[in-house]
């Protein structure tokens, strides 16, 4: 169902370049409350396993990650529960977790480890984009210990924070050499004003911190609804495979985020024709390959074509 050929896209998936996709989110306002989740548009109301493998259906994905929703605090065991329950739900395509939590509160030990044992966490995130999130919370030293721990414990942060406030993800990869960082959402540059010199500049300098992947994901969102194309997305993906080579990108669809701007298939046909031009070898990497490497994903995958 999930690896059929691209419909109606003139672009076609192949069978032997499966996707992974590492930023996957799902909710069910019964269980989770998500304080940030506006009340109406297409983001309101609940967005389930059923109707993202609906909406997936001939896209050629195999294989999905769970990524947080920022929920409230004190619902981060709740949420983990209800991904890992949908990670061994029959027919479920997703396969791992990154969980959310705050890496610098107090229990935050005891919370992550928790998890030592379970295969299916792959990493953790926490979003830092809003007020109480402001440009340097994430260098201070309660902040750096708590992300230097996920790295003993070889689990992957994804970082997401604004365009401005990139120079925070160099200095924390900076300070936790032994952590893998996933830089989201191309660093989250806005589409519609093209792609600043400052953006430029500021990825240049966290790819060059070879512990931090870049993942293409999230741009459609900040591009013009009803009018933007694959030539608008262009250049930021193009500028984020030079900058970190062809080894430390990875995709993720940022559904049902993405939907606020494009389909999921508009989202994944745009993306097909812009690297329709890459090496096969780099575009294996950038749908699949990096994403096992990168978050651990082999074990979970034996015996498996993705």
């Amino acid at each position: 169902m999930l690896a059929s050929a691209l419909a109606a896209s003139g672009v076609q998936a192949s069978r032997s370049t499966p996707i992974v996709d590492t930023h996957q989110h799902l909710w069910d306002l019964k269980r989770l409350s998500l304080p940030w989740l506006p009340t109406s548009g297409p983001l309101a109301g609940d967005h389930r396993l059923e109707d993202y493998i609906r909406e997936a259906d001939g896209l050629g994905i195999t294989r999905t990650l769970y990524m947080e929703v920022d929920v409230a605090p004190e619902q981060h065991e709740a949420e983990a529960a209800y991904a890992l329950e949908r990670c061994g739900a029959p027919g479920s395509p997703m396969i791992g977790a990154i969980l959310g939590g705050r890496p610098d509160s107090p229990d935050f030990e005891a919370y992550v480890t928790r998890f030592r044992r379970e295969l299916r966490v792959r990493g953790l995130r926490q979003v830092l984009h809003s007020a109480a999130t402001p440009q340097g919370h994430c260098l201070q030293p309660a902040y750096i210990a708590g992300i230097r721990l996920l790295g003993r414990m070889r689990l992957v942060f994804d970082i997401c924070l604004p365009a401005p406030f990139l120079d925070d993800a160099r200095q924390l990869a900076d300070a936790c050499p032994d952590t893998r960082f996933v830089l989201d959402h191309c660093g989250n540059p806005n589409v519609q004003e093209g792609p600043a010199d400052s953006w430029r500049r500021a990825i240049d300098a966290v790819a060059r911190r070879k512990n931090v992947a870049c993942k293409i994901s999230g741009i459609v969102a900040t591009a013009r609804r009803g009018a933007w194309a694959a030539e608008d997305l262009a250049p930021f993906i193009e500028h984020c495979r030079a900058a970190f080579g062809p080894d430390r990108i990875l995709f993720g669809s940022d559904w049902p985020v993405c939907t606020m701007v494009a389909s999921l298939r508009e989202w994944v046909t745009a993306l097909q024709r812009i690297v329709a031009g890459w090496p096969d070898d780099e575009r294996r990497k950038l749908f699949s390959q990096n994403a096992v490497r990168w978050y651990g994903l082999s074990r979970l995958l034996s015996g498996s074509a993705a």
